[in-house]
């Protein structure tokens, strides 16, 4: 809603948050509806200029259904369109709109494409990866800016399970601090981690809506 609003600071933030947001499952969706990845890469671009140019957020109502819904259903109508459309010229105008290293995008969409049984699916896990990177983006910007950088990069293991078997006693000695004070640090994180994710789910729904059901569709997102 915020992006809807016609102009300020605050609407083109929240119009960057969205997009950086949403592409990479957009483009997952797009790649594998059978669409080659220079395809993919072109259409995705298209669908962004078209979307902001056509103003499709004005059609958003927090009362029909989740904005993940609705955005699909945008991309749907969009690839319909397009399959109706002379291919003439090069999709998007060659304009870049998403700054996006694609070679990396395509390596996530081999490792992970596989998994899956339906663009759906994907769509949906991409989804999830996409929020828990925004969650994990912002609390480390959250640290950062508290001046406990390091403190974050030592800890942000424990969150992903990356680092669940280094004991925090070895934690604590390259941080300086005890075995007791890493354990205290990496609760408070881990607390601070699920407010913020539910706090990154609750801003596209309706006010108070539907949070714990986003919640478990998230993580279930991570089975086939």
């Amino acid at each position: 809603m915020r992006a809807a609003a016609s102009e300020g600071s605050q609407a083109r933030g929240a119009l960057e948050t969205l997009c950086s947001t949403y592409w990479y499952p957009l483009y997952m969706y797009i790649r594998y509806r059978g669409n080659s990845a220079e395809d993919a890469k072109d259409l995705i671009q298209e669908f962004f200029t078209r979307f902001l140019e056509k103003d499709y957020l004005k059609d958003v109502d927090q009362d029909k259904g989740k904005f993940r819904s609705f955005l699909l259903a945008s991309v749907n109508h969009f690839l319909s369109n397009e399959r109706d459309r002379a291919r003439t010229l090069k999709r998007g105008g060659g304009v870049t709109f998403l700054p996006v290293d694609y070679d990396e995008v395509e390596e996530r969409y081999a490792g992970t494409a596989c998994q899956v049984r339906s663009a759906e699916k994907l769509f949906d896990r991409a989804w999830a990866l996409a929020t828990l990177e925004a969650t994990l983006g912002r609390l480390r910007q959250e640290f950062v800016a508290a001046g406990k950088e390091d403190l974050f990069d030592k800890l942000k293991g424990t969150l992903t399970g990356q680092d669940d078997h280094i004991p925090y006693q070895e934690l604590g000695e390259q941080l300086g601090l005890s075995e007791g004070a890493v354990k205290v640090a990496v609760h408070r994180l881990r607390r601070r981690y699920r407010d913020v994710l539910l706090e990154e789910i609750a801003a596209t729904l309706a006010e108070g809506e539907g949070v714990d059901e986003e919640l478990c569709d998230l993580f279930s997102a991570f089975g086939t």
